[in-house]
C-alpha cells in the first residue's frame, strides 16, 4: 500500500474584497503551469441571505519519480459571497465581496503503484531503501514540494493582497 506523509499545512484567509472567478483560474492556473494534475473532488454551492456559500476541494498531484508522486490538497470555503463594484482609476470594476478561506496541504506519495506491496520481503527491502539508501533523496522531495506549496501560498497571498509575514 501506497505511503502518505504530510509535508506542509496553512490557510490563507480573506475578509473583503476578492474576485472569485480570477481567484479560481490563478491557482488553477498555478498548479497547471507547475506540472500538478487537478482533480474537482467537490463543488458545492448554497445561496443564504447574507450570499452565497461555496465549498470546493481539489486534489492536485504530480509524478516526480517512478516512486514518488506529490499531493496538493487544497480545500475552499467561501462565506457570504455576493456581487460587488468598486472602483479603481475612476472606473468600476465588478468584483466579489465576502470571506474566502483556503486550506492547503501537501503530501508526498511513496510507492503509491503498489509495487512493494505484493510479498511481506518487498515490504522489508522498501523500508530498507527508504531509511538507508534514499533517506537523503527523500528528504530533497520533501523539501521540493514543500517549495511549491509555500510558492503557492505566497502568491495567492499576493493576488488577495494579503501581507507576507
Amino acid at each position: 500500500m501506497a505511503q502518505k506523509k504530510g509535508v506542509y499545512k496553512a490557510k490563507v484567509k480573506q475578509v473583503g474584497y476578492w474576485n472569485y472567478t480570477d481567484l479560481y483560474n490563478m491557482t488553477f492556473s498555478w498548479l497547471k503551469d507547475h506540472n500538478y494534475s487537478v482533480n474537482e473532488d467537490a463543488y458545492t454551492e448554497k445561496l443564504s441571505g447574507g450570499g452565497k456559500e461555496i465549498l470546493i476541494k481539489w486534489v492536485a498531484s504530480k509524478k516526480v519519480t517512478d516512486y514518488f508522486k506529490y499531493q496538493i490538497q487544497l480545500d475552499w470555503h467561501i462565506l457570504g459571497m455576493k456581487d460587488a463594484e468598486v472602483e479603481l482609476d475612476g472606473k468600476k470594476i465588478k468584483t466579489n465581496k465576502g470571506e474566502v478561506e483556503i486550506a492547503f496541504s501537501s503530501s508526498i506519495i511513496n510507492d503509491y503503484e503498489n509495487r512493494w506491496e505484493d510479498k511481506p520481503f518487498w515490504k522489508f527491502l522498501r523500508s530498507v531503501y527508504e531509511k538507508y539508501v534514499i533517506r537523503e533523496a527523500v528528504e530533497e522531495y520533501e523539501n521540493d514540494l514543500e517549495d511549491d506549496i509555500r510558492d503557492m501560498i505566497k502568491d495567492t497571498k499576493a493576488f488577495l493582497r494579503i501581507p507576507a509575514r
